[in-house]
């Protein structure tokens, strides 16, 4: 089996190589997939792509026009892939979920805690010999109102913590974690009831039709004043002019966020000395009460190993016949 594998990255590359256990000719790429780079496939069995490549319908039409039949991909959310499309061109698609929930979980209070305790701006202070703390005031986390939206892998780990912070727990799911509840207290409710409750509100909801800018407008006039929103799933989960403007007005404390909407050919690239085009996302990046990262929550040594691993189990199985455990 030939492999090429889209967007691959420095930090990754040894960890997909040490996985190479049962020498699949691989080739690697810098190159996001998209409708100009699928010619890069022709002659290869399989690809592997992550989170910023498109493989929508009009890209997956060329891929099977150019014979690929099988598609690995090296994340657990598969929004950018068009599956419906997949299967009426017998392209068979798999994924690495739960590669390490904790990574992203604890990414999560990380960028809560920056966010509350103003950990960038203090920093920044520091290395200017400011050493005063009028703008640098946050709260306790303890017996604070927190609201998980999302109990699944991810969700479960960050209710885990936010447990650990002494927190009053309540989340939003579809199917609610009796054990969760048993174990940590969480009461589900439903949105609406979570949004005007919550001092935070923690979102770990993959990105479908049904949560695409589900935290919109509306949904934010509705939450308690000065809360804060922090976002480790998908950046098209919230809406994001509408946190700009209540961020702006003062509704939201702040907003914390490893995604963004369209973050694809600018996160995970070198864009310094570029001027950046993208209005909305330079507005959250000069924002002085929001923290971003450049979607850097599952950049953990156990991640990637484990991401790598899965990867080419996937691989190895279609190439003996079989059907892994991981596809779609």
């Amino acid at each position: 089996m030939k492999v090429l594998i889209y967007s691959s990255k420095d930090f990754e590359i040894p960890y997909l190589k040490a996985a190479n256990t049962e020498g699949l000719e691989v080739i690697y790429t810098r190159d996001r997939l998209t409708t100009n780079t699928a010619m890069k496939a022709l002659g290869y069995d399989a690809i592997s792509i992550f989170s910023a490549d498109d493989a929508s319908t009009n890209v997956l039409e060329k891929l099977h026009d150019f014979g690929v039949k099988y598609v690995a991909l090296r994340s657990t959310g598969y929004d950018n892939i068009h599956l419906k499309t997949a299967e009426k061109f017998n392209i068979r698609v798999a994924h690495a979920p739960a590669y390490s929930p904790y990574a992203i979980a604890e990414h999560a209070m990380a960028l809560l805690l920056a966010l509350n305790r103003k950990i960038v701006r203090a920093h920044e202070q520091m290395k200017e010999q400011d050493f005063t703390l009028s703008s640098l005031i946050g709260f306790d986390l303890y017996r604070k109102k927190v609201g998980v939206l999302g109990t699944g892998a991810i969700g479960s780990v960050v209710v885990r913590l936010l447990h650990g912070f002494g927190c009053e727990i309540y989340a939003n799911d579809l199917k609610p974690n009796l054990a969760l509840h048993n174990q940590y207290g969480v009461t589900y409710l439903s949105k609406q009831e979570m949004q005007g409750l919550c001092d935070v509100l923690m979102v770990c909801l993959p990105l479908t039709s049904e949560t695409y800018h589900l935290l919109d407008s509306d949904v934010i006039s509705g939450m308690k004043d000065k809360s804060l929103v922090v976002n480790i799933a998908r950046g098209a989960i919230v809406h994001t002019p509408a946190i700009l403007d209540a961020l702006d007005s003062g509704k939201l404390g702040g907003y914390a966020s490893d995604v963004y909407d369209k973050e694809s050919g600018v996160y995970f690239y070198d864009r310094r000395g570029e001027a950046l085009k993208d209005s909305n996302l330079k507005k959250l990046i000069d924002h002085p009460n929001v923290v971003l990262t450049p979607h850097q929550a599952f950049a953990t040594v156990e991640a990637l190993e484990k991401i790598a691993e899965t990867t080419f189990h996937n691989l190895n199985s279609w190439n003996t016949g079989k059907s892994p455990e991981y596809e779609l």
